[in-house]
């Protein structure tokens, strides 16, 4: 099978390319870059807004996994614009040149956990509920659990499935949320099946650091090169699904691969929630036994979210996918590579 890979030079996107290789498939990359770019792999050096181009790459194809985004929250709104062009556009673009050309095959889309925004609340008294908001005399107090909207208590969080509402709560997370929908709109009008893997927190080989970008796991890399302690927000007890890159990979292989296509979200997680303060932790372990501690500092942001882990069962049932990377093992092959 001959796939076509956008951003396949970038984090994830080079770990599918991997994949695609060892599993005997041919990859064909189209990537402004050529960051991770495996040796010997077709690669079309373009943006995926030049239709020309995409046009070129998708000639021949069998199926696309689509991982070509600008990542990560942003620094402010200001950052509108790029996010807008780079992921929305640009899934227009591809979308635009499949429907041309005819296609028929496969096609994967990397989405994220970001859609969802907080993720599922329980009250004892009142079941599941919408959390209230956090707001920042709460916060400012210490008391970081969303509260329930009937009678204010603190809410039990629990695994978050497909079916749950979206609520996108950044510009990141909005485009990811509409590469979703332009991805519905053209399998309603083509009857091409769109498979939308929502990654959790995904860490491993080649993360970006160093960037106003970079997710939490970089930043706390970032401190620990520097000798300094990573700091932890608000109480460090934030739930997260922590994802290695190689689960992430081989969801995208089992999604192009399997025999009847999945329409519709997938979340790509470990199955197994982990706080912040866990991973900070587990970080400064691999470090050795001169490292700093994690510093848990109380500061907060009104933009995060408290709780959103997964609820596996999905990718189990329709992909046969289940992680399979340790998590303590993945933390100090993380540090080693960013060392």
């Amino acid at each position: 099978m001959r796939v076509l890979v956008t951003g396949g030079a970038g984090f994830v996107g080079s770990h599918v390319v991997e994949a695609l290789r060892t599993a005997g498939h041919e990859p064909r990359v189209l990537d402004r870059l050529a960051t991770h770019l495996p040796a010997g792999v077709e690669h079309v050096a373009a943006d995926i807004r030049d239709g020309d181009a995409v046009r070129r790459a998708l000639r021949g194809v069998d199926a696309v996994s689509h991982q070509a985004a600008r990542v990560g929250l942003g620094v402010d709104i200001a950052d509108i614009a790029d996010y807008s062009a780079d992921n929305d556009l640009g899934t227009a673009v591809l979308l635009r040149e499949l429907a041309a050309l005819g296609f028929d095959g496969r096609l994967v889309l990397a989405s994220s956990m970001v859609v969802y925004g907080e993720g599922r609340y329980r009250c004892a008294e009142h079941g599941l509920v919408g959390p209230g908001p956090r707001t920042a005399a709460a916060l400012a107090d210490g008391r970081f659990e969303p509260p329930c909207p009937a009678c204010g208590e603190a809410l039990a969080p629990e695994a978050v499935g497909e079916d749950a509402p979206v609520d996108p709560r950044n510009v990141y997370a909005a485009t990811k949320l509409h590469q979703e929908h332009l991805c519905a709109a053209y399998a309603r009008e083509t009857g091409v099946p769109v498979t939308a893997l929502r990654y959790h927190n995904v860490y491993g080989p080649r993360l970006p650091r160093d960037t106003p970008y970079a997710g939490v796991a970089a930043i706390f890399l970032s401190s620990l090169a520097r000798g300094e302690a990573p700091r932890v927000y608000e109480d460090g007890c934030q739930l997260r699904d922590f994802v290695h890159v190689r689960d992430v990979a081989r969801a995208n292989l089992l999604a192009l691969q399997v025999p009847v296509p999945v329409p519709g979200p997938v979340n790509v997680c470990s199955g197994t929630p982990r706080s912040v303060g866990d991973m900070a932790q587990a970080l400064c372990d691999a470090a050795g036994a001169g490292a700093p501690r994690p510093l848990v500092t109380g500061d907060f942001r009104m933009g995060d979210v408290r709780h959103v882990f997964a609820a596996a069962g999905r990718a189990r049932t329709t992909l046969e996918f289940a992680a399979q990377e340790d998590f303590a093992a993945g933390m100090r092959e993380l540090s080693a590579a960013h060392g």
